[in-house]
Protein backbone atom coordinates (compact mmCIF):
# COMPACT_ATOMS: atom_id res chain seq x y z
CA UNK A 1 0.00 0.00 0.00
CA UNK A 2 1.72 3.64 -1.21
CA UNK A 3 1.51 6.50 1.08
CA UNK A 4 0.60 9.62 -0.70
CA UNK A 5 3.99 12.06 -0.80
CA UNK A 6 3.11 15.16 1.17
CA UNK A 7 5.51 17.80 0.59
CA UNK A 8 4.21 18.06 -3.34
CA UNK A 9 0.78 19.19 -2.90
CA UNK A 10 0.94 20.39 0.52
CA UNK A 11 3.79 23.30 0.50
CA UNK A 12 2.17 26.09 -2.07
CA UNK A 13 -1.17 26.20 -0.03
CA UNK A 14 -1.83 29.14 2.30
CA UNK A 15 -4.54 26.71 4.25
CA UNK A 16 -3.03 23.44 4.57
CA UNK A 17 0.52 23.01 5.50
CA UNK A 18 2.24 19.96 5.69
CA UNK A 19 2.38 19.79 9.26
CA UNK A 20 -1.28 19.36 9.76
CA UNK A 21 -1.39 15.99 7.58
CA UNK A 22 0.29 12.87 9.66
CA UNK A 23 -0.49 10.22 7.79
CA UNK A 24 -2.07 10.01 3.84
CA UNK A 25 -2.31 6.81 1.86
CA UNK A 26 -4.68 5.41 -1.22
CA UNK A 27 -7.32 5.16 1.45
CA UNK A 28 -7.43 7.11 4.01
CA UNK A 29 -5.99 10.38 5.47
CA UNK A 30 -5.28 11.83 9.11
CA UNK A 31 -5.18 15.54 9.38
CA UNK A 32 -4.68 18.01 12.23
CA UNK A 33 -7.80 20.55 12.41
CA UNK A 34 -7.12 23.41 14.08
CA UNK A 35 -9.60 25.13 17.07
CA UNK A 36 -12.05 27.25 14.94
CA UNK A 37 -12.23 25.53 11.99
CA UNK A 38 -15.38 23.94 11.17
CA UNK A 39 -14.85 19.96 10.07
CA UNK A 40 -17.53 20.36 7.09
CA UNK A 41 -19.57 22.63 5.61
CA UNK A 42 -22.08 24.86 7.77
CA UNK A 43 -25.15 26.57 6.46
CA UNK A 44 -24.02 29.72 4.28
CA UNK A 45 -21.38 31.07 1.68
CA UNK A 46 -19.44 32.39 5.24
CA UNK A 47 -18.99 28.65 6.69
CA UNK A 48 -17.99 27.48 3.38
CA UNK A 49 -14.45 27.14 4.50
CA UNK A 50 -13.76 23.62 6.52
CA UNK A 51 -11.32 20.86 7.36
CA UNK A 52 -13.08 18.75 4.64
CA UNK A 53 -13.33 21.47 2.16
CA UNK A 54 -9.10 22.36 2.13
CA UNK A 55 -8.59 18.31 1.99
CA UNK A 56 -10.59 18.09 -1.00
CA UNK A 57 -8.37 20.62 -3.41
CA UNK A 58 -5.78 17.73 -2.63
CA UNK A 59 -7.41 14.64 -2.24
CA UNK A 60 -11.19 15.19 -4.43
CA UNK A 61 -12.19 11.50 -2.78
CA UNK A 62 -12.16 12.82 0.66
CA UNK A 63 -14.82 12.03 2.57
CA UNK A 64 -16.46 12.59 5.81
CA UNK A 65 -16.14 9.62 8.58
CA UNK A 66 -16.68 11.83 11.91
CA UNK A 67 -16.18 14.82 13.53
CA UNK A 68 -15.00 17.31 15.88
CA UNK A 69 -16.51 20.12 17.42
CA UNK A 70 -15.45 23.62 15.44
CA UNK A 71 -13.87 24.76 18.99
CA UNK A 72 -11.75 21.27 19.19
CA UNK A 73 -8.88 20.84 17.37
CA UNK A 74 -7.28 17.55 16.96
CA UNK A 75 -6.83 14.08 14.65
CA UNK A 76 -9.68 13.43 11.94
CA UNK A 77 -9.72 10.86 9.86
CA UNK A 78 -10.92 11.00 6.11
CA UNK A 79 -12.15 8.05 4.23
CA UNK A 80 -10.92 8.39 0.53
CA UNK A 81 -14.01 7.24 -1.38
CA UNK A 82 -17.00 5.79 -0.69
CA UNK A 83 -16.15 2.08 0.01
CA UNK A 84 -13.44 3.30 2.93
CA UNK A 85 -16.00 5.87 3.83
CA UNK A 86 -18.05 2.42 4.78
CA UNK A 87 -15.47 0.61 5.95
CA UNK A 88 -14.35 3.20 8.41
CA UNK A 89 -18.20 4.47 9.78
CA UNK A 90 -18.46 0.52 10.45
CA UNK A 91 -15.61 0.67 12.36
CA UNK A 92 -16.47 3.84 14.25
CA UNK A 93 -20.00 2.21 14.88
CA UNK A 94 -18.35 -1.08 16.41
CA UNK A 95 -16.11 0.99 18.70
CA UNK A 96 -12.79 -0.45 16.55
CA UNK A 97 -11.32 3.17 16.38
CA UNK A 98 -10.05 4.05 19.51
CA UNK A 99 -9.36 7.84 20.01
CA UNK A 100 -7.55 9.76 23.63
CA UNK A 101 -7.92 13.68 24.12
CA UNK A 102 -6.21 16.13 26.22
CA UNK A 103 -7.94 19.04 28.24
CA UNK A 104 -7.31 21.34 30.69
CA UNK A 105 -10.24 21.83 33.08
CA UNK A 106 -11.14 24.18 35.68
CA UNK A 107 -10.08 23.37 39.64
CA UNK A 108 -8.34 20.40 40.78
CA UNK A 109 -10.05 16.96 40.15
CA UNK A 110 -9.03 14.50 42.08
CA UNK A 111 -8.75 10.88 40.92
CA UNK A 112 -10.28 8.29 43.27
CA UNK A 113 -8.65 5.10 44.05
CA UNK A 114 -8.09 2.55 41.19
CA UNK A 115 -5.18 0.12 39.83
CA UNK A 116 -4.70 1.76 36.62
CA UNK A 117 -5.43 5.36 37.29
CA UNK A 118 -8.50 5.43 34.88
CA UNK A 119 -11.81 6.54 36.02
CA UNK A 120 -15.30 6.68 34.68
CA UNK A 121 -17.81 9.11 33.94
CA UNK A 122 -21.62 6.99 32.90
CA UNK A 123 -24.14 9.55 32.92
CA UNK A 124 -26.74 9.78 29.74
CA UNK A 125 -27.17 12.31 27.30
CA UNK A 126 -29.66 13.82 25.23
CA UNK A 127 -29.58 17.77 22.99
CA UNK A 128 -30.99 20.04 24.89
CA UNK A 129 -33.23 21.17 21.54
CA UNK A 130 -34.58 24.45 22.98
CA UNK A 131 -31.09 25.21 23.56
CA UNK A 132 -28.93 23.79 20.29
CA UNK A 133 -26.26 23.40 19.83
CA UNK A 134 -26.19 22.59 23.30
CA UNK A 135 -26.56 18.86 25.22
CA UNK A 136 -27.18 18.21 28.58
CA UNK A 137 -27.43 15.14 31.07
CA UNK A 138 -31.11 13.81 30.81
CA UNK A 139 -31.56 10.57 33.46
CA UNK A 140 -35.40 9.75 32.08
CA UNK A 141 -34.35 9.94 28.45
CA UNK A 142 -30.66 10.55 27.58
CA UNK A 143 -28.83 8.03 25.46
CA UNK A 144 -25.73 5.95 27.70
CA UNK A 145 -23.29 7.97 27.51
CA UNK A 146 -19.37 6.58 28.87
CA UNK A 147 -16.03 8.52 29.45
CA UNK A 148 -12.61 7.06 31.02
CA UNK A 149 -10.48 9.58 32.02
CA UNK A 150 -7.30 9.78 34.35
CA UNK A 151 -5.13 13.14 36.23
CA UNK A 152 -1.75 13.88 34.26
CA UNK A 153 -1.12 16.82 36.18
CA UNK A 154 -2.16 19.94 38.05
CA UNK A 155 -1.41 23.47 38.21
CA UNK A 156 -1.74 24.84 41.39
CA UNK A 157 -0.73 28.49 40.21
CA UNK A 158 -4.00 28.52 37.86
CA UNK A 159 -5.87 26.54 39.60
CA UNK A 160 -6.63 24.19 36.12
CA UNK A 161 -6.09 20.13 35.74
CA UNK A 162 -4.80 18.71 33.00
CA UNK A 163 -6.55 14.90 31.79
CA UNK A 164 -6.49 12.69 28.89
CA UNK A 165 -9.90 11.61 27.76
CA UNK A 166 -11.07 8.57 26.33
CA UNK A 167 -14.46 8.58 24.61
CA UNK A 168 -16.27 5.03 25.00
CA UNK A 169 -19.37 6.61 23.32
CA UNK A 170 -19.62 9.39 20.74
CA UNK A 171 -22.69 11.73 21.85
CA UNK A 172 -22.63 15.40 20.82
CA UNK A 173 -20.79 17.37 23.18
CA UNK A 174 -19.83 14.68 25.27
CA UNK A 175 -16.82 15.40 26.69
CA UNK A 176 -17.89 18.64 27.80
CA UNK A 177 -20.73 17.79 29.31
CA UNK A 178 -19.57 15.11 31.52
CA UNK A 179 -16.66 17.05 32.81
CA UNK A 180 -19.10 20.16 33.53
CA UNK A 181 -21.33 17.36 35.26
CA UNK A 182 -18.72 16.22 37.89
CA UNK A 183 -17.96 19.98 38.68
CA UNK A 184 -14.83 20.49 36.23
CA UNK A 185 -15.60 22.37 33.36
CA UNK A 186 -13.12 22.55 30.30
CA UNK A 187 -11.11 25.86 30.02
CA UNK A 188 -12.28 28.04 27.75
CA UNK A 189 -15.55 26.37 27.13
CA UNK A 190 -18.07 29.22 26.37
CA UNK A 191 -20.90 27.07 26.17
CA UNK A 192 -20.60 25.16 29.53
CA UNK A 193 -18.14 26.47 31.55
CA UNK A 194 -17.94 29.92 33.09
CA UNK A 195 -16.11 32.89 31.25
CA UNK A 196 -12.65 32.89 31.82
CA UNK A 197 -11.23 34.88 28.75
CA UNK A 198 -9.20 31.95 27.08
CA UNK A 199 -8.92 32.49 23.45
CA UNK A 200 -9.95 28.63 23.03
CA UNK A 201 -11.19 25.61 24.26
CA UNK A 202 -8.41 23.53 25.78
CA UNK A 203 -9.67 20.34 24.32
CA UNK A 204 -7.31 18.40 21.56
CA UNK A 205 -7.99 14.85 19.96
CA UNK A 206 -4.64 13.92 20.37
CA UNK A 207 -4.42 9.95 19.34
CA UNK A 208 -6.42 7.75 17.21
CA UNK A 209 -5.58 3.40 16.59
CA UNK A 210 -7.17 1.56 14.59
CA UNK A 211 -6.56 -1.34 12.19
CA UNK A 212 -6.13 -0.43 8.88
CA UNK A 213 -9.71 -1.53 7.22
CA UNK A 214 -7.46 -2.48 3.42
CA UNK A 215 -4.75 -4.25 5.29
CA UNK A 216 -5.30 -4.97 9.11
CA UNK A 217 -1.89 -3.37 9.92
CA UNK A 218 -2.38 -1.37 13.07
CA UNK A 219 -2.35 2.99 12.74
CA UNK A 220 -1.19 4.70 15.59
CA UNK A 221 -1.25 8.22 15.06
CA UNK A 222 -0.57 11.46 17.70
CA UNK A 223 -0.99 15.18 18.04
CA UNK A 224 0.59 16.46 20.85
CA UNK A 225 -2.29 19.12 22.73
CA UNK A 226 -0.73 23.02 21.39
CA UNK A 227 -1.07 23.64 25.44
Amino acid sequence: MAEVPLASVLDTDPHLAPTDCLYADEQLLALVKPAGLLAVPGRGADKADCLLTRAQRHWPDALVVHRLDQATSGLMLLARGAAMQRALSIAFGERRVHKRYQALVHGRLSAPAGDDGWHHIELPLIVDWPNRPRSKVDHASGKPSLTRWRVLGHDAARDITRVELEPVTGRSHQLRVHLQAIGHPIVGDALYGPPDGTARLMLHACALRLAHPADGRTLALSSPAPF
